[in-house]
């Protein structure tokens, strides 16, 4: 018996496990993949981006000719050149004016994906440049002219004058599966064509607006912005564009532009320069299982619509703050971040269906999408409450007629404002003086009388929601009556 323990701690001790169950057994090994392959086909198509600015410089006299300021320093203290300001030392002259100079501003990463010399990289590896240069794998460099970025999607298109240059094939990244084998290739702290390899950790991370990431844990630090994210085919499925750091570098996860969205930005940039987006003039809220629940809905689902601007293509259509978007052009929204991509990607003129949901029913609307560039509503602060007094309720809250400017001013049709509050679920849940309460459950609040009895008939076992106005926004509050 002692001798079996000495030879399974040997085998232990070695990292060489002589045994499996049985389960793992039956299934097939998978092999580690060989990328050596795709990585010589595609690192020719993967460029280095060098940008550089103009920045002011400014020369004083006295200094030691062909040497940095703080060099110059080392060299006065510790070699005997006379230091000026000192006595029998040359006195600093007044600086004469800045002249402009080229400065090294960053490095990046991107690939070709024209032959004709059409690049792809990130908007903020290019971002402010004076002068854009491109390294390929063969040394040539080449000055690069921009033809468009987008803040919001961090997608650029650069193009230098070559021909017959290798570019890397793109692949489908909606068909991107968690677990699979993906690669990186790139520039990090500027080490130019370097490799790393990972798998996908989740798939539509949601980190912006605009952009569901894929999430991997290739090794990505900065230089490598910009670079292809590849599959086992050797088609880029994504632009590696940002990590997650408390440190500035790679700690494990990384996320790439999937390389769909990327496409679909870097075709409206090379064709007018600029990102033309929709929008409806809606401002959104997180949708909480509690929300859901209390509103009828079930599951939380839909994107929440916490404000609608005033005259804008939302009001227009008829969509109501408190409203839930279920579907937008025949598409199924989900959670709130999924609108305003579907919105941003519909035509700014055209006509749109909207289902909402609203006051347990759905509702038919048609909504006219705009540019993004068209302007936006400004909100105003809302008043200080009145003091006018009011009667104290189920929801531990005193109460007051609101005026007609009010209501204009808010972009409401009824409602009472909130004088006071008392230690109820109101007050537990955040609402202050000043808000206005505008709907509890399907009933729309007209006044302080038709507000206390709505109250006084509310079931305190059963979560009721009530939408409250605050400032541009509509938040829904389930809660019980006490």
């Amino acid at each position: 018996m002692k001798k079996h323990f000495i030879t399974l701690f040997a085998i232990l001790s070695l990292g060489q496990l002589s045994f499996v169950p049985c389960a793992l057994a039956q299934n097939p090994r998978v092999s580690i993949p060989d990328f050596a392959d795709l990585v010589e086909r595609a690192s020719p198509a993967v460029v280095n981006i060098r940008t550089t600015e103009k920045v002011m410089v400014q020369q004083a006299q006295g200094g030691i000719p062909g040497i940095p300021e703080d060099q110059a320093e080392f060299f006065r203290r510790f070699f005997g050149v006379p230091i000026p300001g000192v006595p029998n030392g040359p006195k600093p002259s007044q600086p004469n004016s800045g002249k402009p100079q080229e400065a090294d501003r960053g490095v990046g990463s991107g690939f070709i994906i024209d032959s004709n010399g059409m690049i792809l990289t990130n908007a903020h590896v290019v971002e402010g440049a004076t002068t854009i240069y491109v390294t390929l794998t063969d040394k040539r460099e080449f000055k690069a002219k921009l033809l468009g970025m987008d803040k919001r999607t961090d997608v650029a298109v650069v193009k230098i004058e070559a021909r017959d240059l290798p570019k890397l094939p793109l692949g489908d990244s909606s068909k991107v599966r968690v677990g699979e084998w993906v690669l990186a290739i790139g520039s990090p702290f500027g080490l130019e064509n370097t490799v790393t390899a990972g798998i996908v950790s989740a798939k539509s991370r949601d980190t912006g607006d605009y952009l569901p990431f894929i999430q991997t844990d290739v090794a990505v630090n900065p230089g490598n912005s910009g670079g292809p994210l590849l599959n086992t085919s050797g088609q880029a499925i994504g632009i590696n564009s940002q990590i997650f750091s408390r440190s500035g570098g790679y700690m494990g996860i990384s996320f790439a532009i999937p390389i769909d969205e990327a496409m679909r930005v870097a075709d409206q940039l090379r064709t007018n320069g600029k990102m033309t987006r929709g929008r409806i003039g809606v401002a959104l809220g997180e949708m909480t299982k509690e929300v859901a629940e209390s509103l009828g809905l079930g599951k939380p689902r839909g994107a929440y619509v916490r404000n609608v601007e005033p005259g804008g293509p939302a009001a227009l259509g008829g969509i109501e703050s408190g409203d839930v978007i279920l579907s937008f052009n025949g598409k199924d929204i989900a959670k709130s971040t999924d609108l305003p991509r579907v919105v941003g990607e519909t035509k700014p003129g055209s006509s749109a269906s909207v289902q909402v949901w609203r006051k347990g029913a759905t509702r038919d609307l048609t909504v006219t999408v705009v540019d993004t560039d068209a302007s936006t509503a400004v909100s105003k602060k809302p008043d200080s409450p009145s003091s006018n007094g009011a009667s104290g309720n189920a929801l531990g809250v005193g109460v007051n007629e609101l005026s007609d400017a009010k209501k204009k001013e808010l972009n409401i049709r009824g409602g009472v404002e909130v004088i006071s509050l008392n230690d109820g679920p109101l007050a537990r849940a955040g609402v202050r003086p000043g808000d206005v309460v505008i709907r509890i459950a399907d009933a729309d609040i007209t006044g302080v009388k038709q507000f206390e009895t709505l109250v006084k008939g509310l079931d305190s076992n059963k979560a009721v929601p009530v939408f409250v106005r605050r400032s541009d926004s509509t938040l829904v509050i389930p809660i019980k009556p006490k």
